[in-house]
């Protein structure tokens, strides 16, 4: 939890710098206070007056302003909270930090802190590559700056690769564990999600998978850590950042997960989030398979293994399993008679059918599906999604006596 906890928030010049309004929702909506500097550049991409009303405080921006410092000096304002958070922390913030500079207020109150920092770098791909951006990054980490991303993608300037500003959950997760180590509903438990796609080769350039984004696993994993939970994410090949807290697993078909799943056993929750091909090519072609008169190649099916069913029988299972289906008719009768036909004590079960917007967006509604109640729940975000079900997961973990 981060009730009562004051969050320095520093916004820096930047395409990104529209994320750290809503990491500012974010925080507050957790109970955290929060103060903002906003650079002289981050003004050209944010207003003092949204800032302020997302923060519900005062923005600071002018290192001389005779009545800031007779109310809240920099030395003050940078001392006074219990983390500072630079998001985004762009290429000139990081150097300056790097080298110990303070010509504003922002890299002022930096110099002049004795709480921990945490920054979320965000620039273009080149800038972060650069030798003297690399150079100035290990002088921070070595120094104990705390850092979170930058995620891959594209960028607004049409160019792709590492440089995006985290999510702000992302950002939120890194805030949590830095200010709540170890602590939550979830302190001393092991929890195990499984996440994403799989990928079932053809050959070595084709392969069958389905649409899952694996942002609503990830969610669940975040939501896990920041409840104070050891996470392990086996995940699928997906395209968003590692939770951060998290132990990942990286894989690309059934098998594999199969696999990981069974050595990150014995655990106390699992949580099957993963879209997993329920088959696979029986033998994957050595080279690519060409087109030729004879038309398309007949491929011969093999099952993949039920990896929920398989946890739900093995000696190590964990004391709650949760699975997950992605349905598109009679959503809540197949989830029952999925968990029965699994051994899984919940299921959640969700409606992905064409124009749900489920698979790869950002919300999700879902029904909880237990040996002896449905209840449905109202649509919204992913992130909400993962830290309700944390929460009934706490929940029934705490009514039970540890063994």
């Amino acid at each position: 939890m981060l009730q009562d906890r004051r969050i320095l928030l520093i916004i820096g010049g930047g395409i990104a710098a529209y994320k750290a309004l809503e990491l500012a929702r974010l925080l507050r909506r957790r109970g955290a206070s929060v103060r903002a500097i906003l650079t002289k550049a981050g003004e050209q991409f944010v207003t003092p007056l949204a800032v302020a009303g997302l923060t519900g405080d005062k923005v600071y921006g002018d290192l001389f302003s005779l009545t800031d410092e007779a109310e809240m000096g920099h030395i003050q304002l940078s001392r006074a909270a219990d983390l500072v958070v630079v998001a985004p922390a762009t290429a000139d913030l990081i150097a300056k930090m790097a080298n110990g500079l303070a010509n504003d207020l922002a890299s002022t109150a930096l110099l002049a802190t004795d709480k921990r920092i945490l920054i979320a770098p965000a620039m273009n791909v080149r800038m972060w590559n650069h030798a003297a951006t690399r150079r100035n990054m290990a002088t921070l980490v070595g120094d104990g700056v705390a850092v979170v991303g930058p995620r891959e993608g594209s960028m607004a300037c049409g160019e792709w690769g590492p440089g995006r500003l985290a999510e702000p959950e992302d950002i939120l997760a890194a805030i949590d564990a830095l200010l709540e180590p170890g602590e939550g509903p979830l302190k001393g438990r092991h929890v195990l999600v499984t996440s994403g796609p799989t990928h079932e080769p053809i050959d070595p350039v084709r392969y069958i998978a389905n649409r899952s984004s694996g942002k609503q696993g990830h969610a669940i994993a975040r939501a896990a850590a920041a409840a104070g939970a050891r996470v392990t994410l086996v995940s699928g090949p997906v395209e968003i950042a590692d939770p951060a807290g998290v132990h990942v697993v990286r894989v690309q078909t059934a098998r594999e997960m199969m696999a990981a799943v069974e050595t990150a056993l014995p655990a106390d929750v699992g949580v099957f989030a993963a879209a997993v091909a329920d088959w696979r090519v029986d033998a994957p072609a050595g080279q690519k398979i060409k087109k030729g008169s004879g038309g398309a190649p007949a491929l011969l099916f093999a099952e993949n293994p039920d990896i929920l069913a398989s946890v739900a029988r093995s000696p190590l299972r964990p004391r709650l399993l949760v699975g997950f289906a992605a349905e598109t008719e009679n959503v809540v009768a197949h989830a029952q008679a999925k968990l029965q036909r699994k051994g899984c004590d919940w299921i959640v079960a969700n409606d992905v059918s064409p124009g749900s917007g489920v698979m790869g967006g950002d919300h999700n509604s879902v029904h909880l599906v237990t040996a002896n109640a449905v209840r449905d729940w109202q649509r919204m975000p992913k992130d909400e999604v993962a830290n309700a079900l944390v929460n009934e997961i706490a929940a029934a973990l705490s009514a039970e006596p540890r063994p």
